[in-house]
């Protein structure tokens, strides 16, 4: 049962995590030689995938492929590489990141899927997958980047079905990271503003955003990135709704925030551009059409943000 009435891409994971059994590892040994036993696989950070058959026996949209926990091990070969993910019901799912220039799905994992970047499946994977392939590829990504103690600079080691890292040598214990931002629609005498990095595709306004620093809250982060990127005062903020990005691995708390006036500025290092919609130009914008602009895609809070704004009685 959903814990808001908004959920976006990424979030509703729906295995039970089972954290109490991250440190038993005779358990998870068991575990990972049960033929019930599952396995997601991502390689080099795109996702395997396969086509979900419709009620007609065509194709609609796809799935997670997944492979036998078994199966999952082997190709790993070590622990470094395996993740226990938790459990659907009584069946233990797994994950097994996979490296190199060869594709697995054309040797060892031939016939079994493909692999496909979690950004383009995202939009036809349904929802719990989703959410399942986002938690594996955030925790790959911060397992990568993280390989050394940042206590004494030794090499850490695997612990706690991949949740956790404990450096030998010292002894310190490193936890996945993630990252909060707050994106925010700010608002004004009946118009949103949207904002365009250069880097983006040519057209695309999206809500602006930023990091969280330490010592702040949400709501004074927002605050601090609209008067830097635009030069605005805000002055009443409201949560909207959160997604976990796994790009690489960051919670996007999403707002609303009234500000003073319509006299934004792009502040040209974050911003090349701003631009105000009023209710109408916003349905336009998410829906294609507007001939010189788009919105972000549906998969994206800001997408949200913009549809809940448009579509409301405020």
């Amino acid at each position: 049962m959903p814990l808001s009435e908004i959920v976006n891409i990424f979030a509703g994971n729906p295995l039970d995590r089972a954290s109490e059994r991250r440190g038993d590892a005779s358990w998870i040994a068991e575990k990972l030689e049960d033929a019930q036993s599952l396995a997601v696989a991502v390689w080099n950070g795109k996702v395997l995938i396969e086509d979900a058959p419709g009620a007609d026996g065509e194709p609609s949209g796809v799935q997670i492929a997944y492979l036998r926990a078994d199966m999952a091990k082997e190709l790993a070969g070590t622990d470094e590489r395996l993740l226990f993910m938790g459990l659907w019901k009584d069946i233990a799912v797994f994950a097994v990141d996979l490296e190199g220039a060869a594709d697995p799905s054309e040797g060892a994992l031939s016939g079994l899927g493909r692999f496909e970047e979690l950004r383009g499946a995202a939009a036809t994977l349904p929802a719990p997958d989703a959410g399942i392939l986002g938690t594996a590829k955030s925790m790959f990504e911060w397992r990568r980047k993280h390989p050394f103690c940042a206590n004494c600079g030794q090499k850490s080691e695997i612990s706690d079905g991949g949740w956790k890292r404990i450096c030998p040598a010292c002894h310190a214990e490193h936890f996945p990271r993630t990252d909060p931002v707050a994106i925010m629609l700010a608002v004004h005498g009946g118009k949103c503003l949207l904002g365009r990095q250069a880097a983006w595709p040519q057209g695309m306004f999206s809500a602006l955003a930023g990091f969280i620093e330490p010592g702040e809250t949400i709501e004074e982060a927002c605050a601090r990135e609209l008067k830097e990127e635009a030069g605005l005062i805000a002055t009443k903020v409201r949560y909207h709704s959160s997604q976990p990005w796994p790009f690489p691995a960051s919670l996007m708390m999403g707002l609303i925030a009234e500000v003073d006036s319509d006299q934004a500025a792009p502040d040209q290092t974050e911003l090349e551009a701003v631009r105000w919609f009023d209710k109408d130009e916003a349905k336009a914008l998410i829906r294609g059409e507007i001939e010189d602009a788009f919105a972000p895609p549906t998969l994206a809070i800001a997408h949200q943000l913009i549809k809940t704004w448009c579509e409301s009685d405020d």
